[in-house]
Order: structure tokens, then C-alpha cells, then sequence
């Protein structure tokens, strides 16, 4: 073989096995989480160019998803559960860490195939899947986690949700001060969560514990909800089309990055499938959070076209939302492409009894694997979205921290 041609005589390929090497002492699955960008503002359309009407698959109602519960809802079978176990299992016996599994070392040969139509129905249809009879407490914490990690690799990659590099979450009160919205991440708090995206293509919460009362999800179909609002007031959606609207980080940012994203809050798709897809990206508390630089003069304040618009759109998430209760050992999955959630104010049990506790996973769909075309300068990263701070490598914490 010519010696340009021999493995170990290139110093580039040496060059790229070390960096190889370096970024998975520190991401174990050899990806890093992309993180939150701006988005690419010269591809973003005016409100002339958004559809006047949305249909297909994406566009539901409550009443009709109240009557079919078996359209959205999957009982795992024994079958399923001793595939799930099996796989847990030896993952587990092979030492490596949570943070580094994937589809290839965590096989599911019989229930992939299902889990192909989930990932598409969860992209290009209703947008939200029901499991139910995940053993949760039969297994404990670290195979479940194992499990619910490993089920999600079929549905996208595992990105950071946090600023600590947590890729297992924990939606859990750990008595944190709601009030202090510039500060606190609102899911570690039992206050009541307005409908809302995340940072992220797909997320994911297998109820481990439930709350003595509330804690509810409510979801509705972001597609329907444009399309009420283009009917209602049009106003509203060509305020939140305008590049007008600034999301706080609350200091989750790497060196160099801007503490704000400046962006809006309905997109179009860029790609294949024109102007018909309409993404949404929202979060009123990350919206809300932002007084310390209006009040400075350093970005505008929300102007009462914006006001209105956020509270029109809360009000009608709120008005065709499904309403259900995650019980223990039920995992729901979400599109935060088309579906916005909330969750309702809740009280715990009083102790000894565990608090409620939801094991949260963010997952990335890669345009160039069937997600969505956004307009960000990510959109083609595995790991796209998700919060990642400089060079924090991930955690998969059994508990809250």
C-alpha cells in the first residue's frame, strides 16, 4: 500500500483519532450538545408569507383524542418490558456510563420497529405518544433510568438541558423560589407552568412519583392553535412572526455569548416542505425574566402588542388543550416542533413520602435524519439545541441536584 495511503502514516487522521479521543473523555458518545443559538434571521419570513390555514395530521382536537384514548396511548406488552429489562441489563454489566449509550449499544431488535412510527408520528403527525406499565418501581431508579434512556435513543439524541450538563433530568420541587424567574428553572419548583416549548426537537418524562395533588399536563396542538388565531385575531400572529421578542438564558451561556436571544416566536420550516409547516418556540417565563435589562435600557421593553399577544396565546392553548394525569410508570413523549405543554401548580405528600419526580429526557432530531428544517445554523448538528455551556460535560444524575 503507497505510504499516503497507510493508516498511521497521515499526521491529519493522528491529528483527528486525538481530537477524536479528547471529545470523548469529556461527551462519551462522542457528541457534544449544540446549544442555544439565535436564529438565522435572513431566513425568516414575514407574517405574508405563513399559511393561512394548517391541515393534516399535526391539526387536533381534544374532544376527538378524549373519545380515541387508544390512538395515542400504548400499553408496553410483556414481550416489550423483557426486551427493555434484557437490554438494561447488559448495558449495566458493561460499566459504561449513562451519558454514553446509544441504539448500537443498547439494542431493541423487536421494539425498534415500533419505535420508528412513534418517532414519525411524533415529528410529522399527532406529535405526542402515551406509555403505559413501564415497572418504574419494580426496577428502581438506575435501571429505569437506563431503560428510559435507552428507549429514547431510537427517538433522538440526548442533548443538555441545563447549564450543569444534565441529559437526565428531574422535574422535581427542590423548594427554589418561583418569584425569581431571572434565576430559577421553573421545573424545580411546584409552581404551575404556562403552555410553553423547549429547548429541544423532542422531550420526553416518565413519572416515577406522583403529587398528593396537581401536577397535571396539559397539551395542545400548536397547528390547531394557529390556525384559531388566524381565524381570531390575525393581529396576534403577525406580532409573534416579527423577530421582536427577546428569551432569557439566566446565565446559561458560554464565553463570548450574549445573555438574551433575540428571535420570534412562530417560524417557518425551511426546506422540502415549503411554507405548509409552521414551527413554534415559546416560553412566557423566559420572556418575562427579562426586566433587569429593559429596565436598564439594554433591550426594549414588552410592548402592549406583545402583552397581548402572549396572553391571547396562553388563553387559547388553554382553551383547546387535552387535559391528562401521568401515573406512576407512565412516559409521555412530546414534539416541541407542533405541540406546546403546561403542567398545573402542585402539592407534595408530606414526608416520608417521595416527592413528585418526573425523569426528563430533551431529544434532537438532525434535519439530515427527518427533523424539521428550522432556520438556525444548527439544524443539521445531531445534537442540535438543548443548553451546553462552554465544555460541561454531561451528567445522568439518578436524583435531582
Amino acid at each position: 500500500m503507497p505510504p499516503a495511503l497507510t493508516a498511521t502514516s497521515s499526521p491529519e487522521i493522528a491529528t483527528l483519532r486525538t481530537k477524536d479521543a479528547t471529545i470523548r473523555s469529556i461527551f462519551p458518545d462522542g457528541i457534544k450538545t449544540s446549544g442555544q443559538h439565535p436564529p438565522s434571521y435572513e431566513e425568516l419570513k414575514p407574517y405574508s408569507e405563513f399559511p393561512s390555514q394548517i391541515t393534516g395530521h399535526t391539526v387536533w382536537n381534544a374532544a376527538d383524542c378524549k373519545r380515541h384514548p387508544e390512538r395515542w396511548t400504548h400499553h408496553f406488552t410483556t414481550y416489550e418490558i423483557s426486551e427493555l429489562s434484557a437490554a438494561a441489563d447488559a448495558f449495566k454489566a458493561t460499566r459504561t456510563p449513562l451519558t454514553g449509550i446509544t441504539k448500537e449499544n443498547f439494542p431493541l431488535p423487536y421494539l425498534s420497529r415500533y419505535l420508528d412510527s412513534v418517532r414519525d408520528e411524533l415529528l410529522n403527525g399527532r406529535g405526542f405518544i402515551l406509555f403505559k406499565n413501564f415497572p418504574v418501581q419494580e426496577w428502581g431508579n438506575h435501571k429505569s433510568a437506563i431503560a428510559y434512556m435507552g428507549l429514547g435513543t431510537y427517538l433522538g439524541y440526548f442533548v443538555s438541558q441545563n447549564g450543569k450538563g444534565h441529559v437526565l433530568g428531574h422535574v422535581k420541587d427542590l423548594g427554589e423560589d418561583a418569584k425569581q424567574i431571572d434565576k430559577v428553572r421553573i421545573y424545580r419548583t411546584n409552581a404551575r407552568q404556562y403552555f410553553h416549548t423547549d429547548w429541544s426537537d423532542i422531550v420526553g418524562l416518565l413519572c416515577v412519583a406522583r403529587a398528593l395533588e396537581g401536577g397535571e399536563s396539559d397539551i395542545c396542538s400548536f397547528h390547531q392553535v394557529y390556525n384559531v388565531l388566524r381565524a381570531e385575531r390575525p393581529d396576534v400572529v403577525e406580532t409573534l412572526t416579527k423577530p421582536i421578542w427577546y428569551f432569557d438564558r439566566k446565565g446559561e451561556v458560554s464565553k463570548g455569548e450574549e445573555p438574551y436571544i433575540r428571535t420570534s416566536v412562530f417560524y417557518l420550516e425551511q426546506g422540502p416542505h415549503g411554507a405548509s409547516r409552521v414551527y413554534c418556540k415559546w416560553d412566557p417565563y423566559f420572556v418575562r425574566s427579562l426586566s433587569r435589562f429593559s429596565d436598564a435600557g439594554v433591550i426594549p421593553r414588552l410592548s402592549p402588542e406583545q402583552l397581548t399577544a402572549a396572553s391571547v396565546l396562553e388563553e387559547t392553548c388553554q382553551r383547546l388543550s387535552l387535559h391528562m394525569v401521568l401515573e406512576v410508570g407512565d412516559i409521555q413523549f412530546l414534539s416541541n416542533a407542533h405541540i406546546l405543554h403546561a403542567r398545573t401548580e402542585y402539592k407534595d405528600y408530606p414526608p416520608p413520602a417521595p416527592r413528585r419526580h418526573l425523569m426528563r429526557l430533551w431529544l434532537s432530531t438532525p434535519a439530515a435524519e427527518g427533523g424539521w428544517r428550522l432556520p438556525f445554523a444548527d439544524r443539521e448538528e445531531k445534537k442540535r439545541g438543548g443548553i451546553q455551556v462552554d465544555h460541561v460535560a454531561p451528567v445522568a444524575e439518578l436524583d435531582a441536584a
